[in-house]
């Protein structure tokens, strides 16, 4: 099931994509969730693929105003030198665990929506990446059990800004300036995709092809980030962790590769779908 978040009427709301078609599942839920996030927080996904199942769509995808898949997440984790390519292009070197900073909501956008160039910078890269969704919270929880605790995957672009991002020894600034970080179109529920099944991640800009890369690639697996976040700070229903980005990042080309304002970068999961971006200098 692909599950949207949309505003309607200036209200956000939620639901179910099929083909071109949307059904409208907030109002189907009278009360009972409001938003996507209070579905995954309730523990209710299995009623919204039974309320999708029995419900005729209203609404056209192409007309509707996305908003981030889970427009307000309690945590936005996101795993640095993720992938042996990067690190080597980087110059960096592996490390024992993973190493994690953090996103706020308002650094998103979504789907279709303009990724913003601020005038503080011409520095702005691409990271296409996989960002997962915590459907069921917990504390400490194992390697084992970690695929019982997502409740989908997403594509994500974690646009940085790299002069801000190396000024100092914290990448903060340089990976939070507003609506820098594409999440989207839609969460794929996890039954849709099976435990360890390998997905390709690729990233186009401009239709070119500047990453690809698989998750068996990745030098910490998703059961491994799942567990280690989730020793030092519980992981709650709608927390996304954004997975780590491949070889292959703008500011590491020769020359550089920089996003400027028109440029339409994507992101493409082979298991999940397509987000779409266009840049646009902030006014």
């Amino acid at each position: 099931m692909k599950l949207i978040s949309f505003n309607l009427n200036n209200e956000e709301t939620f639901g179910a994509v099929n083909g071109d078609d949307v059904i409208n599942l907030k109002p189907l839920f009278e009360g009972e969730a409001n938003t996507l996030k209070e579905v995954l927080e309730k523990d209710l996904l299995a009623k919204a693929e039974q309320l999708a199942a029995n419900a005729t769509a209203t609404l056209k995808f192409a007309d509707l105003e996305l908003l981030p898949v889970i427009p307000e997440p309690g945590k936005i984790f996101c795993i640095g030198l993720n992938y042996d390519e990067h690190v080597k292009e980087t110059n960096k070197e592996k490390t024992e665990s993973p190493v994690i900073f953090l996103r706020v909501a308002e650094s998103q956008v979504a789907h279709n929506d303009s990724i913003v160039l601020p005038p503080e910078s011409v520095k702005l890269d691409y990271e296409g990446e996989i960002a997962i969704v915590i459907g069921k919270g917990g504390r400490r929880i194992s390697e084992e059990d970690s695929w019982d605790h997502i409740a989908g995957y997403a594509c994500y672009n974690d646009g940085s800004i790299r002069d801000w991002q190396t000024a100092t020894s914290q990448w903060g600034p340089g990976k939070n300036f507003w609506k820098t970080g594409g999440f989207g179109p839609w969460m794929v529920t996890a039954d849709e995709i099976e435990a360890n099944q390998k997905m390709t991640l690729i990233t186009r800009l401009n239709g070119v092809e500047m990453q690809r890369a698989t998750t068996d690639m990745l030098i910490h697996s998703i059961p491994r980030q799942i567990a280690y976040i989730s020793s030092f700070l519980p992981l709650n229903p709608g927390d996304v962790i954004v997975t780590g980005t491949p070889g292959g990042v703008g500011a590491k080309r020769n020359p550089p590769v920089f996003m400027k304002e028109g440029d339409v970068v994507e992101i493409e999961v082979d298991a999940v779908g397509v987000l779409r971006n266009t840049i646009a200098a902030e006014v």
